[in-house]
């Protein structure tokens, strides 16, 4: 489904389900988040599932972070149609 992602905000992209307490760590379908696959990709890039549970359980704890927040810096600059090849690069 396209809509407007929950953290970078950019409007028309593809929505993934992001769990924000992931199910390995008990997360149930109302821990969700509904972000682009660009997001979902980078934040999975940066963080284990156990720190995800640990700190950044919420989309406010995640625009937060630092190193998610510099990734959000760069990623509202691009069209959602462009599909991005995000690495932990250090943004």
């Amino acid at each position: 489904m396209e809509g407007k992602c929950e953290l970078c905000e950019r409007e028309g992209v593809f929505l993934t389900k992001h769990h924000l307490l992931p199910r390995d760590e008990g997360g149930k379908e109302e821990h969700i988040g509904y972000i682009c696959q660009d997001c979902h990709s980078q934040i999975h890039a940066l963080y284990t599932n156990r720190e995800l549970a640990i700190r950044l359980d919420s989309i406010e704890r995640l625009a937060d972070d630092e190193q998610i927040a510099k990734y959000l810096k760069f990623i509202k600059k691009q069209p959602p149609s462009k599909k991005l090849e995000l690495k932990n690069q250090g943004m």
